[in-house]
């Protein structure tokens, strides 16, 4: 039987270290509590080329880490080989194309969502199952939610009162 996975976009990192000036307290002991989940019970999805981990690393200050948001990016750091806590899934960058991914949704209703997150919703839906991706204080998934959803992505909202209703 296959682990849970998840794909943990780094805005919920941030928000646990309380570096997300928007998440409030309540926001932050939520990210708090589903990177705790996530690290005692969860496969945390990557891409083949690393541009997850490059986008973990940067959020990552020099040093020790400064909060509970960048001890979980050194656990993914450390556990990158060790298929118990990560998983790796192959990805197929499209130079040129506005998409990004091959497996990014070739959907007009997308065509405004932030390019820095296509590699997010790639390896979601290249995982083969249903993993959901975590955000916690980015308002883009929000607004673009109904046309992830519909191309089969799975969105878990960590602080849903953040978020801006453009509908």
């Amino acid at each position: 039987m296959r682990m849970a996975s998840v794909v943990v976009d780094t805005n919920v990192t941030c928000a646990a270290n309380g570096d997300a000036k928007q998440a409030d307290p309540k926001c932050v002991l939520r990210c708090l509590q589903e990177l705790v989940v996530t690290r005692n019970g969860r496969q945390v999805l990557l891409d083949d080329k690393g541009l997850i981990l490059q986008e973990y690393l940067k959020q990552k200050p020099h040093g020790f880490p400064q909060g509970p948001g960048d001890a979980f990016l050194v656990w993914v750091y450390d556990n990158q080989a060790n298929p118990a806590h990560i998983r790796v899934v192959p990805v197929t960058p499209l130079n040129g194309d506005p998409r990004g991914f091959a497996e990014f949704p070739d959907d007009a209703d997308l065509m405004a969502f932030d390019q820095d997150d296509r590699k997010f919703v790639a390896v979601a839906l290249a995982s083969g199952n249903t993993s959901p991706i975590l955000n916690a204080t980015d308002t883009d998934w929000w607004i673009h939610r109904n046309a992830l959803i519909r191309n089969g992505a799975r969105l878990k909202f960590l602080c849903p009162h953040l978020m801006i209703d453009e509908d």
